[in-house]
């Protein structure tokens, strides 16, 4: 294999248990997901959770938003178990959260982790005594929490204090330079009352969302001067498809490659009908670009150009791109370095040779008008040279050989 990848240096944090996984304190990034499903329906939440886990989400958060909801959890948890899922599940609260954590003792048994949102949890004393509730439940259970503060429920009575005092400044600053500080403050403020209210350090983490990418990365890069704590990063509300992606890609990337960002999520809207999995891949993908962590052997191809009119290369890229994807959880068991293997399927001559060279395996097609006679390189060294209709079936043996032999 070729050498260790370069990750960008992290930025220290305490580390947080949940469950089976362990956020922060130089652990590997988490990838996180969430289900859409009515909670309540346990058969289609452990189901919709079951899928997340096995495409990679190595935590999975759920709504608890109604006494059926919760009254469900332990359910949910009872099938996962069932299947020899250790997922960790954590429940998102808005609005009731300390009322159905009292209520329903065995939903807060079976959750890994509790969402709570300070702007959420009532105003004035209320807000306090709620807030208190929840933080008393996570201790009688052990369990970490994470303050989640969101740009659109954020705690006005902290957003109007700040305005105020900002309008009284000799130079006041613009109110969205104030509204991602209010954000701040109130994750801040609330994990210092978690700690005075006895919850430990180690069991809270913090995130500041927001739906506009430059913002996200001014607000976390203000939040990691700010604390200690674990950080959550995700883009919300970040859309669907193409722009969803983008989107986050470019959010997420600039703070990891600051260090910043100890678990993220992908907060993609599916497309009607389509499995919500497709989150899990893109936050993969992203953390496995920047070289943070490794999930799945990455191929390397040319755009084509030119020199390239025939669609050869185009069809032999995507079918080894999903012979690596299918075969890579088999691999996982016995041979999970292959996940960081570099293959190339290169179109023509130009480039062809030299990236095949660079990478672990790769392959460097003739270009157009030309007999498809393709030399294989293997480690930096040519190995042999493939043609004739048997050339995809002869290239994904050698793949498999070479992932055998790691």
């Amino acid at each position: 294999m070729s050498a260790p990848m370069n990750a960008p240096a992290r930025r220290a944090t305490l580390p947080v248990r949940i469950r089976n996984v362990t956020v922060g304190g130089g652990h590997p990034v988490v990838v996180q997901s969430m289900t859409n499903t009515d909670t309540a329906d346990a058969e289609s939440t452990a189901r919709q959770v079951a899928e997340l886990f096995r495409a990679g989400s190595e935590v999975v958060r759920i709504t608890v938003n109604t006494k059926e909801a919760a009254a469900q959890v332990a359910e949910i948890r009872r099938r996962l178990d069932g299947e020899g899922l250790d997922v960790p599940l954590v429940g998102d609260f808005h609005y009731n959260g300390h009322v159905l954590l009292r209520e329903y003792p065995d939903c807060a048994t079976a959750l890994d982790k509790y969402r709570i949102n300070p702007g959420n949890v009532g105003k004035g004393a209320n807000h306090d005594r709620n807030f208190a509730t929840m933080i008393e439940v996570a201790k009688d259970h052990d369990k970490p929490v994470r303050i989640g503060v969101n740009a659109g429920s954020l705690d006005q009575e902290i957003l109007a204090a700040m305005m105020d005092a900002n309008a009284r400044a000799g130079a006041p600053k613009d109110a969205q330079t104030i509204l991602l500080e209010a954000m701040v403050e109130s994750a801040v403020q609330s994990a210092a009352a978690a700690v005075e209210l006895g919850l430990p350090e180690d069991h809270i983490l913090i995130s500041c969302k927001i739906s506009r990418v430059q913002e996200l990365v001014r607000v976390y890069r203000m939040l990691a001067e700010r604390t200690h704590h674990a950080l959550h990063l995700g883009l919300t509300e970040a859309g669907m498809g193409m722009k969803g992606i983008v989107a986050s890609s470019a959010a997420l990337a600039l703070l990891l490659q600051d260090g910043i960002g100890d678990t993220i999520r992908v907060s993609l809207t599916p497309r009607p009908g389509e499995p919500r999995t497709e989150e899990v891949r893109v936050a993969q993908q992203i953390l496995q670009s920047l070289d943070i962590r490794p999930f799945l052997p990455q191929v390397t191809a040319c755009p084509g150009c030119g020199r390239t009119t025939s669609t050869f290369f185009q069809v032999l890229a995507q079918e080894i791109e999903g012979f690596l994807a299918e075969r890579m959880p088999h691999w996982r068991a016995e041979k999970p370095q292959a996940a960081e293997l570099q293959v190339a399927v290169m179109g023509c001559v130009v480039n062809g040779p030299g990236e095949s060279r660079a990478a672990h395996i790769g392959i460097s097609l003739p270009g157009t008008g030309e007999a498809p006679r393709s030399p294989v390189y293997i480690d930096g060294e040519h190995a042999t040279t493939l043609e004739g209709p048997t050339l995809v079936q002869d290239f994904k043996g050698l793949v498999e050989d070479y992932v055998r032999r790691m």
